[in-house]
């Protein structure tokens, strides 16, 4: 259950740093980490499980060990030290600290005094003794040697204190404390670092000086005069034990442990022919179990001791406790199998059954199956959540694609009320714009190409079309063949569907020249008809419900587009009217026969004087922006934007505009030096997109366009070689410093020619 495990060196470097920054040493921060590290373990949880692993400080670090080993189940990762106590019945401690973690020992102080003060309300001092490589650890263990000293309590007084008696009181304290500890360390060093023999360590702790006080309670027990119990029902009783000599000879074995390793029942076996220590790891041999009394204790049985049937299952663990028996000169192991689940169980072939009653390995091995099989729930649960989550991403993606297809065939609301099942009920609009349009010769084309060279064609079309609803906010009513029909107003009613419907029909118009004509190559011609009026609209169908528009407004704009011409926008007299002083050139067409309807005064729509190609057509990118980037890339050539008059004549008055055959501007012009103003008409400019105009050493007249609302552009015009009329364009910026525009944003009304005339090379842009 470990989620990250990090190197010491990570810890270490992180300490170091912490050094540097603060300015202290490494001992002082471990052991502060040491002091925030039992607080962090209450609040994680481990307060009650820690409070009740003694009842005295002896007894909390006499069971470290037991508290490690049981949360190894969980973090099977984690590296514990151990930890062996000497204590004395006048409460003295010397704590001895195992660790394959270099360098962290001074950890272990900063947990201890916080634990005694939290606790056990009482103030311990710790300090090291020795510092070695212990060789009954294999030599990769670090051993380390605490003094653990009880501070004295002091009194509290009555009387005012006396705060320069109390100072002196405590360095005197102080003193004789360092004066004992430094004759421990001196003794302690003294003594042989092999303590075999007893009496080597009674000098060790006969040496140790504590201050005032007991770490130890008053209890004392009272133990029978004989051993009441046969010892039949003790093997029986305690299934799982060993007792062995100082020599490891095996004495007497636990009935169920004979079981599961039969060479046991053989007398005057050596007990490390058959089994080796795990934990802690110690020699195998009396002395140093003695060393490590107090620490669990786990055994692991030998595979090639086994019988050869047995050898292909896992070997038997037993966790325990060591038991010095003084007056046998014998240990007694009290164990269990080391068993975390059924499975485990179940692979050394064990029961239930074959646990003592009293043993707690069958609750454990029973609340750890409950508590995996809680984790794989929960694992499965976190599987299943992360699955949903995907599936459900998907299937927002699917439902927007469902709800993307079903807009495009009905609106919004309508398919809405489709999905809520409701009925939607037809709905009346009073006013509408409605246009049909269809492919000139579309049956002829039909009959000269093949099936798909017309399904390509009509894709084209229908998706720059599609495009436009978008731009313009009409609403697609259906294709049928090559007639495509949309409407204004109609389902969410608006003011403006006439001009929407209008710009739509200009931008059909444009669009229609970039889709071409399979038999002949050439761009497509298509009629336009609109008509203006009331209609109504409803859902019809239950099988692939449409939306549909009825009334005579949809019949007559249908006639509109019959009776109309090849790349013309027919349109009605109810339209005209709604279009009239909009800002569209409009033309009559005069009076023609409709049918079914009778003689009808008709128009057609040229185009809108307000908006630019660009505009119409929804292109995000403006005329601004291709000027800009054409002076970027050439920052050495006075640059100029060339546009053909016919361009021009979209942003000219009305009254300005002439026929289709020849296009009447005016440009107004004014010399430098020069008070003269005059008007010069300009023809049609054959210029291509893309093409570079040499203008030669003419010297451009610079002035200003004047435009509806008040508007100006910076223009130029140069008279053409053969005097045939005039080229015009838009200067750009930067392109006539000395130009100025009158538009007060725009700074000062000077107007001039360029400082530097000479040959201009200027490239063609977009035409506006």
């Amino acid at each position: 259950m470990t989620y990250s495990v990090y190197e010491d060196v990570v810890t270490i470097k992180l300490i170091q740093e912490a050094c540097e920054i603060l300015g202290v040493p490494m001992e002082a921060i471990l052991k502060l980490f040491g002091e925030h590290f039992f607080t962090f373990c209450k609040k994680s949880g481990y307060d009650r499980m820690l409070r009740t692993l003694g009842g005295t400080l002896t007894e909390f670090i006499e069971n470290l060990d037991a508290l490690h080993s049981y949360l190894a189940l969980s973090y099977q990762e984690m590296n514990a030290p151990s930890f062996r106590l000497e204590r004395e019945a006048d409460g003295r401690m010397l704590l001895h600290y195992y660790s394959d973690r270099s360098g962290l020992c001074h950890i272990v102080p900063g947990i201890i005094e916080a634990v005694a003060k939290d606790f056990f309300n009482t103030d311990v001092a710790m300090d090291i003794l020795d510092m070695n490589k212990e060789a009954e650890r294999t030599g990769k263990k670090e051993h380390v040697v605490f003094l653990i000293v009880q501070k004295p309590h002091r009194q509290m007084r009555r009387a005012k204190p006396n705060r320069l008696q109390d100072g002196r009181d405590i360095e005197r304290d102080q003193e004789v404390l360092d004066a004992a500890f430094l004759r421990s360390k001196e003794k302690y060093l003294s003594v042989s670092a092999c303590p075999v023999k007893k009496s080597r360590w009674e000098v060790v702790r006969s040496v140790v000086t504590f201050g005032k006080g007991h770490l130890l309670n008053t209890f004392v027990p009272i133990y029978p005069d004989q051993l009441w119990i046969e010892v039949k029902t003790f093997c029986d009783a305690f299934p799982f034990h060993i007792v062995f000599d100082e020599s490891l000879r095996v004495k007497q074995t636990g009935v169920n442990i004979q079981k599961y390793v039969p060479g046991l029942q053989t007398q005057k076996i050596q007990l490390d022919e058959y089994f080796s220590i795990i934990h802690p790891q110690v020699t195998f041999n009396i002395s140093s179990i003695c060393k490590f009394i107090n620490s669990q204790f786990v055994l692991k049985a030998r595979r090639e001791m086994m019988p050869k049937a047995w050898k292909r299952q896992p070997t038997l663990k037993l966790r325990g406790q060591m038991i010095w028996m003084e007056s046998m000169r014998c240990m007694i192991y009290l164990c269990s199998p080391k068993l975390r689940s059924l499975q485990e169980l179940e692979e050394c072939q064990m029961h239930l059954s074959d646990l003592a009653p009293h043993d707690t390995t069958r609750d454990l091995i029973l609340l750890n199956q409950q508590r995996l099989a809680e984790m794989e729930l929960s694992t499965q649960l976190e599987r299943k959540k992360e699955e949903l989550r995907v599936l459900s991403k998907h299937l927002a993606i699917e439902k927007k694609k469902t709800e993307t297809l079903l807009y495009a065939m009905l609106p919004e609301h309508v398919a809405n009320q489709l999905k809520e099942g409701r009925k939607v009920a037809a709905g009346e609009f009073k006013a509408c714009t409605i246009l049909f349009s269809d492919v000139v010769t579309f049956t002829n084309i039909c009959a000269a190409c093949e099936p798909i060279q017309i399904v390509n064609m009509l894709n084209s079309m229908y998706s720059k079309f599609d495009r436009l609803t978008s731009v313009h906010e009409v609403y697609k009513v259906e294709t049928i063949g090559d007639a495509y029909m949309v409407v204004g107003g109609v389902p969410v009613p608006v003011g403006n569907h006439a001009q929407r419907v209008a710009n739509f029909a200009l931008g059909m118009r444009i669009s229609a020249k970039e889709v071409m004509n399979p038999v002949t190559g050439e761009p497509i011609q298509i009629r336009v008809g609109i008509h203006t009026g009331p209609v109504l609209a409803g859902v019809v169908g239950d099988k692939m419900p449409r939306y549909c528009l009825f009334g005579d407004t949809v019949n007559t704009a249908s006639r509109m587009e019959s009776h109309g011409l090849p790349n013309k926008v027919h349109l009605s007299p109810t339209t005209y009217r709604a279009l009239e002083n909009q800002g569209f050139e409009i033309i009559e067409r005069g009076e023609i026969e409709v049918k079914g309807k009778g003689k009808m005064t008709t128009y057609f729509l040229i185009q809108n004087l307000k908006a630019s190609k660009d505009e119409i057509m929804g292109r995000p990118q403006t005329l601004l922006d291709h000027k800009e980037a054409s002076a970027q890339e050439n920052p050495n050539v006075r640059t100029v934007a060339v546009t053909r008059c016919t361009d021009s004549q979209e942003l000219l008055p009305k009254s300005d505009a002439a026929d289709e055959s020849g296009v009447k501007g005016m440009i107004s012009t004014l010399p430098f030096n020069s008070g003269e103003r005059r008007q010069q008409n300009f023809p049609r400019s054959d210029l291509g997109a893309g093409g570079i105009l040499d203008l030669g050493s003419e010297k451009p007249k610079v002035g200003f366009l004047s435009l509806p609302r008040g508007r100006t552009f910076p223009l130029f015009a140069v008279p053409l070689r053969d005097d045939s009329g005039w080229v015009c364009g838009h200067l750009l910026p930067g392109a006539c410093p000395s130009l100025r525009s009158p538009d007060s944003d725009l700074g000062s009304s000077r107007v001039g020619q360029a400082e530097e005339p000479g040959p201009l090379l200027s490239a063609f842009q977009q035409p506006f």
